[in-house]
């Protein structure tokens, strides 16, 4: 980042997805599980497009003390963020790669790095169209500005933290807005989709119209996400575009990350079916992409952040436990376990079986409690809000119509309450 001081039904697809103005292949680098930060590359459009934004700008998180910009326009442009305290929008930050700065793309991704840390921020994005670009020539066209948004800069010493949760959520975009509406005015510092947010990935479009337009018209201008993979974001035509829009902490498909006194692993559970399945084609590899995670899992739990933190909670997609027997359960089981037992997790949560439930430790099969938020259909959505402090840590599920299915505690102290 550059920054400058200025004046200035589960397996059935929504067949009524927008096909206006549906945009193709992006022909964007992709992320890595341990990558550096994403390079963005030339994206097509149709001429008789308008230049505007095709979405809010959207917050992520991929470092402690740093807050990623998001959004993307309907033509190539240059782009930049003009951001600061007090109101003010005094400095200027647009991505620099080896060199180039990103420029002559769609997606647009901006880090605001050496935050004050607490501090609340405003910021707005700014796109300049790109008519013509020659090797010894560039014609610029109009530049488009955003509203003017806030955000709270992450703070990596807080000594509390508070989150919410949705998955499965299954391209049904309203759910989106309704479940968060649940948490009232409670304060918190980040959502987390535990995947299956689609049925499966078919264009930039859906995402578009899916996930970042009613998160952008909730809370996504001023709140970060985060994001794991279900096993219904490995599906269709534009799955492996979909890493692309999205960026979580070390720019990674499974990673870690330390809020106030709990510290997280995430993991990336795949496919439920073997990759042999006749449905992949030949074109999955899951159990090797599990038993990287598998070595990797095991370095995170001998860590040092792992060791002191007060509450260790792991977050997957699909539970390997009171989830069935289908090879991705299973084979989490064999690979993540043993290792969730030998190094004594707090929580895991999970998605997938549609089902909300919660499950007290199973001696010989999981030593900790088992979460599983619910399913897309109404009645069945859940709200889970995770909340910890000093003294405890306290997760909550809520039915979509606002009922409390659960309160769980556990206490600093004991670990189990």
């Amino acid at each position: 980042m550059k920054k400058i001081n200025s004046e200035q039904t589960r397996r059935s697809f929504l067949g009524n997805l927008s096909k206006a103005g549906l945009l193709g292949i992006t022909g964007l680098a992709p992320l890595a599980a341990s990558a550096v930060s994403p390079k963005i590359r030339v994206s097509a459009t149709p001429n008789n497009q308008e230049h505007a934004f095709l979405c809010k700008p959207y917050l992520q998180v991929p470092a402690p003390d740093t807050i990623a910009v998001m959004w993307l326009t309907s033509r190539p442009c240059y782009s930049w963020v003009e951001y600061g305290t007090d109101g003010q929008l005094n400095h200027k930050a647009h991505h620099v790669t080896k060199g180039l700065v990103d420029a002559n793309n769609r997606l647009h991704r901006i880090e605001l790095d050496n935050l004050e840390p607490g501090k609340q921020y405003s910021y707005r994005v700014l796109s300049k169209e790109i008519t013509d670009f020659q090797p010894y020539k560039l014609t610029y066209g109009n530049t488009i500005t955003s509203d003017t948004y806030t955000f709270t800069a992450p703070n990596p010493q807080a000594r509390e933290v508070s989150w919410l949760m949705l998955n499965d959520i299954h391209d049904r975009p309203a759910s989106i807005p309704h479940l968060l509406e649940l948490n009232g005015n409670d304060p918190y510092d980040f959502v987390f989709f535990n995947g299956d947010m689609f049925d499966y990935q078919s264009d930039e479009q859906q995402i578009i119209d899916h996930l970042l337009a009613p998160c952008g018209d909730t809370f996504s201008t001023r709140i970060p996400f985060m994001y794991v993979r279900g096993n219904h974001e490995t599906r269709g035509k534009y799955a492996r575009e979909w890493h692309q829009y999205f960026d979580n902490p070390d720019h990674g498909s499974y990673f870690t990350f330390t809020r106030g006194p709990v510290h997280t692993i995430v993991l990336d559970t795949g496919e439920d079916k073997e990759d042999s399945a006749p449905v992949y084609a030949g074109i999955t590899d899951f159990d090797s992409y599990r038993e990287e995670q598998a070595r990797w899992l095991e370095k995170q739990l001998q860590s040092p952040a792992y060791k002191k933190a007060k509450y260790k909670v792991v977050l997957m997609h699909i539970p390997h436990y009171h989830g069935g027997d289908w090879h991705g359960a299973t084979h989490c089981r064999n690979l993540f376990g043993p290792l969730f037992n030998k190094y004594k997790i707090d929580l895991l949560v999970c998605g997938h079986t549609h089902q909300y439930g919660t499950y007290d430790p199973v001696p010989g099969q999981h030593n900790y409690p088992l979460v599983i938020g619910g399913g897309p259909q109404e009645g069945k959505r859940t709200l889970i809000k995770i909340k910890a402090d000093q003294q405890q840590l306290l997760l909550t599920m809520l039915r979509d119509d606002g009922t409390v299915i659960k309160r769980m505690t556990i206490d600093a102290s004991d670990k189990r309450k």
